[in-house]
């Protein structure tokens, strides 16, 4: 009996480092699929379509808005991107675990429609630390640090809305709990109800055989 993937939905405010606690996790997880976006913007130098992007027009795009067939989508830019319901689908349905790293929004959007996934909220040591790794990335002006910065600080309002939290302390540690929250996920009770059926028939057919 094949048992369906969990789509592991995993986000956190700006400088937490999800992007490579995500990476880490997939290097040492290669049987992780990593959902990938669909956008209508133009590909970069280097860009792969169905690897890096599933890359469309905006007509394509707007009528699968039309047909439901996004977990969430956004508008940046005059771009939309969104996740494709299907892609997820077909993935989860195939026995395949599928990671989501998605922003916050989006992911309180996916939560609407598929609420057996597993939703991750990665947050950083400290706030100072916090701090520390905007301002490292030196590529924003001191105004942008600061809005950055709030911005992130309003966002761990919603860890509320998420089913764990993992501390980024380090890398490889943050992998390794993610690994953790995923082997219980699939140990629960509520997601193992065709194992537990098939087993209370045979503990039926053991007592009518003594009988």
């Amino acid at each position: 009996m094949k048992r369906k993937g969990l789509l592991i939905v995993v986000s956190g405010p700006s400088g937490a480092g999800k992007g490579t606690v995500c990476r880490e996790f997939l290097r040492n997880n290669p049987e992780t699929v990593l959902s990938i976006s669909m956008t209508t913007r133009q590909p970069r130098r280097g860009e792969v379509d169905g690897e890096n992007y599933f890359f469309t027009d905006v007509a394509t795009f707007e009528n699968m808005i039309e047909e439901g067939g996004f977990l969430e989508y956004a508008k940046v830019y005059g771009n939309y991107y969104g996740t494709p319901k299907s892609f997820v689908k077909e993935n989860l349905m195939a026995g395949r675990d599928v990671i989501l790293e998605i922003d916050i929004q989006g992911a309180l959007k996916v939560k609407e429609k598929f609420d057996e996934g597993v939703f991750i909220f990665i947050v950083p040591p400290t706030m100072e630390e916090l701090k520390r790794r905007i301002q490292g990335r030196g590529t924003e002006t001191s105004e942008e640090l600061l809005r950055r910065f709030n911005s992130a600080y309003q966002e761990i309002n919603f860890i509320t809305r998420y089913n764990y939290i993992v501390i980024n302390d380090s890398v490889k540690e943050a992998a390794k709990k993610i690994e953790a929250i995923i082997t219980a996920e699939k140990c629960r009770v509520d997601r193992n109800k065709d194992f537990y059926t098939s087993l209370q028939g045979g503990i039926d057919n053991a007592l009518s055989f003594n009988r």
